[in-house]
């Protein structure tokens, strides 16, 4: 086979602080090129990507393009560049030579003898070799400082930092309090949903600059380092084709865990009771999808345990059959009462406290008397939310700018010749920044803004909401209800209604006497 037209193939692995530069690597093939007649059409680089995976973008392009016929060989300055992976490595040379496309090392003399197969499958070996004894090392190295309760690297847990000069994590102020709503509002029955929307009403977004999503949510409440629990290796490294799975955990012996090791943000017994409930949820997936529709799910509390206790335990719905006939019986009644039997507020049936709550809707919020002050509430609201909405746009153009900055500063540092792993990282890091940044900002300025509420609107909303009632369309019904109830909280004796919209957002309803609600439903309490 002759061979004229040839591309090169160099990489720097961001764990090889040994490894050759970029620059020395093409220096050498261009030079090689010019030595045997060949004629240098393309040069693929791989920065700061390890050779144990074969997930390297230029390397997988360069195999796809080998496909085209573009070229009859493919030039690396050392094997090791290739792959240090034996099986990868095997993988893609049987693709190169399906495709008629001859793979040459510089420093390695390989002419295809019986001699040269056995050097390059000793070559290979001692690559890999080294990069598990180097994967090694380092993992000695780490653990030694997780012996010490030092910061390891990545990224802290949302709501702690490291301190700079111990290495050691401290509690970020201002994060501290994203835990401190999320554990006690998903210990007290509140779902994702209605935590990520309070989390957002608050203004708390991911180091992203993205609303903090419900699957985060999940990592959180999972993780012990909250209590003041130093954790390190937990999960599994990757698997033989190079993937992470994080859920993955390894034996409690790998796992290096201290007690006090860090700060903690939330009490170990909240932490329990909060893993039992998790716990709860996932043997019972149904749980989530109940099949009675509740209008005041995510919005009743229990006014006995928040007197006694100081703690807003959501009611949550039951199904009960009673008597020879199995009547069926359906109420709320308080999370507490499940957990640990301390609350003994009484169940209330569900027709009753919702007949009540629609009703008051209708005589506070939906009537023609109220629709001139609700229009002009609605109409501020909006104007809120349309400032919330430059303000964040102004934000996503500031953090742009500066990740330009840092981006252009970096690439001067690398043209005037200083350049190692740490910082093409952190220029990968920042291109990925800047991409995300942009992505937010073309979605952000698709936000239209929104028309002025009016009190023709407000009329035809308050039609349709009569036509729901009269029809029991009770998910059309719901969506009224969370749109215009904060919160309805029961006591023994009494029920308290606090609308969104009515005097003032959070406006507190008189104190309704538990037996009207009941007859104002029309029957008997249980």
């Amino acid at each position: 086979m002759t061979i004229r037209t040839v591309v090169a193939y160099s990489r720097y692995s961001s764990d090889n602080q040994r490894d050759e530069s970029i620059d020395a690597q093409v220096r050498a093939i261009e030079d090689y090129c010019k030595k045997n007649g060949y004629d240098l059409a393309k040069i693929y680089v791989d920065r700061a990507k390890t050779a144990t995976s074969d997930r390297r973008p230029e390397f997988q392009q360069m195999i796809a393009d080998s496909e085209k016929k573009l070229f009859d060989a493919i030039i690396v300055h050392k094997l090791d560049r290739f792959s240090r992976d034996k099986y990868d490595s095997a993988k893609y040379k049987r693709k190169l030579k399906a495709n008629g496309v001859k793979l040459l090392s510089v420093t390695e003399n390989l002419d295809g003898s019986p001699e040269s197969v056995i050097l390059e499958s000793l070559l290979e070996g001692m690559a890999e070799y080294y990069s598990k004894n180097l994967a090694r090392e380092v993992m000695k190295g780490m653990k030694e400082t997780a012996h010490q309760c030092k910061h390891t690297g990545g990224l802290p847990p949302i709501g702690y930092a490291v301190d700079p000069v111990t290495k050691k994590y401290i509690i970020n102020e201002h994060e501290r309090d994203i835990i401190e709503t999320i554990f006690p509002m998903f210990h007290d029955g509140f779902g994702y949903n209605k935590i990520v929307a309070a989390l957002q009403e608050k203004g708390y977004r991911s180091r992203y600059g993205r609303p903090i999503a419900k699957n985060v949510l999940h990592d959180i409440l999972r993780n012990e380092k909250y209590t003041g629990v130093y954790i390190f290796n937990m999960t599994d490294g990757k698997d033989a084709l190079g993937k992470r799975n994080s859920h993955r955990k390894k034996d409690s012996e790998d796992v290096i865990r201290i007690e006090g090791g860090m700060p903690a943000i939330i009490t170990k017994e909240l932490f329990q009771q909060v893993q039992t409930k998790m716990d709860a949820n996932k043997q019972k997936p149904g749980r989530q999808r109940a099949k009675e529709l509740y209008l005041l799910s995510g919005l009743i509390v229990c006014g006995e345990c928040l007197k006694n206790l100081g703690y807003e335990y959501a009611m949550i719905g039951n199904t009960k059959y009673s008597g020879r006939s199995k009547l069926k019986y359906v109420t709320y009644r308080c999370g507490n009462r499940d957990q640990c039997k301390a609350c003994r507020n009484p169940e209330l049936r569900r027709e009753y406290v919702e007949r009540y709550v629609i009703d008051e809707l209708q005589k506070k919020i939906f009537n023609d008397d109220a629709i001139p002050t609700l229009a002009r509430q609605l109409s501020e609201y909006q104007a809120k939310k349309d400032e919330a909405v430059l303000a964040e746009a102004s934000r996503l153009e500031k953090n742009l700018r500066e990740t330009g900055k840092q981006i252009d500063n970096i690439v001067t540092a690398i043209a005037s010749g200083v350049s190692n792993a740490a910082l093409l990282g952190k220029l990968e890091e920042l291109e990925a920044q800047k991409l995300k940044l942009g992505q937010h900002i073309v979605e952000h300025g698709t936000r239209k803004k929104k028309a002025a509420v009016t009190e023709d609107v407000l009329r035809q909303l308050l039609s349709k909401f009569k036509d729901h009632v009269a029809n029991r369309d009770l998910p059309e019904i719901k969506k009224f209800v969370d749109s215009y109830v904060e919160k309805v909280i029961v006591y023994k004796k009494h029920v308290e209604l606090i609308l969104k919209l009515e005097m003032g957002v959070g406006e507190k309803q008189k104190p309704h006497p538990l037996a009207d609600v009941v007859l104002h439903g029309g029957g008997e309490g249980i």
